[in-house]
């Protein structure tokens, strides 16, 4: 059952809490135009064994529409949520939007992870005018044209994304994302940059990148992993929602680092 959180501003996020309350904790973060729902295949997997902790990111899915966000907003909305859960160390999965949110939570609030895991993800993704352009157009246009094409940079031509369910519901969760809940969040990413930070992150960290993501590359994954000593890496056969394209394997790969922790 999804429940709503208030975070520190006092906005309402929506929070999802599943699997054995007695287990270890796993808090998965969606990416930008999605909700929390594109970890069904992994929360679905993982449940038996673990807390699973889900939530959409502010402005996506049901959680409000908040102005002037930024990458801080983000990690400390992450923060507000285990404090009202009263959950006081978990690890952290957080997949594009939600990959530099895990950096930024590794640098201001390692106390609170025992891990984090960053997939399709970069410390500076894309640049700061191809956002504010996008959320202009957003802004201006809503997000019917974004949804058209976004297929073929969230899957790669060896995905039948057409035939599978959760790729289907990813999408139509972006057709149904708050416009303005969008254009703030490329703002947020406009800004985001923790490149010069990475050497501050002393956790242990899997990176997951996809080998044909067309928008944080296998490069961006290197570039983290030579910069964050605690880190290794794992290239999945996926474009830039891997977890959707390839969930056994990322499931497998996510597994295996937390339980050698």
């Amino acid at each position: 059952m999804v429940t709503h959180i208030n975070n520190r501003q006092g906005h309402p996020l929506a929070v999802q809490v599943q699997g054995r309350k007695d287990a270890p904790v796993i808090m998965f973060s969606n990416s930008l135009g999605t909700d929390h729902g594109m970890w069904q295949a992994q929360v679905t997997a993982l449940a038996e064994h673990y807390q699973v902790i889900t939530y959409d990111t502010r402005g996506h899915g049901t959680s409000t529409v908040i102005a002037d966000t930024t990458l801080q907003n983000l990690a400390e909305d992450v923060v507000d949520i285990l404090d009202t859960l009263a959950v006081e160390k978990v690890h952290f999965c957080g997949i594009s939007m939600g990959g530099i949110t895990a950096l930024a939570l590794a640098i201001d609030h390692a106390e609170r992870f025992h891990s984090i895991t960053v997939a399709n993800s970069a410390a500076k993704i894309g640049n700061a005018e191809a956002w504010n352009t996008r959320a202009d157009s957003v802004e201006q246009n809503g997000l019917a044209e974004l949804v058209k094409t976004t297929h073929t940079r969230w899957f790669s031509e060896h995905f039948d994304y057409a035939h599978d369910v959760l790729a289907q519901k990813t999408i139509q969760s972006l057709a149904v994302t708050p416009a303005q809940g969008y254009a703030n969040a490329c703002r947020a990413l406009a800004d985001a940059d923790v490149r010069e930070q990475l050497g501050q992150i002393q956790l242990p960290t899997l990176i997951i990148a996809g080998q044909y993501d067309p928008i944080t590359t296998v490069q961006d994954a290197e570039f983290m992993h030579q910069h964050i000593a605690n880190s290794q890496l794992e290239i999945l056969a996926a474009s830039h929602l891997s977890n959707i394209e390839q969930p056994q394997v990322f499931k497998q790969a996510l597994s295996k680092f937390i339980q050698n922790i």
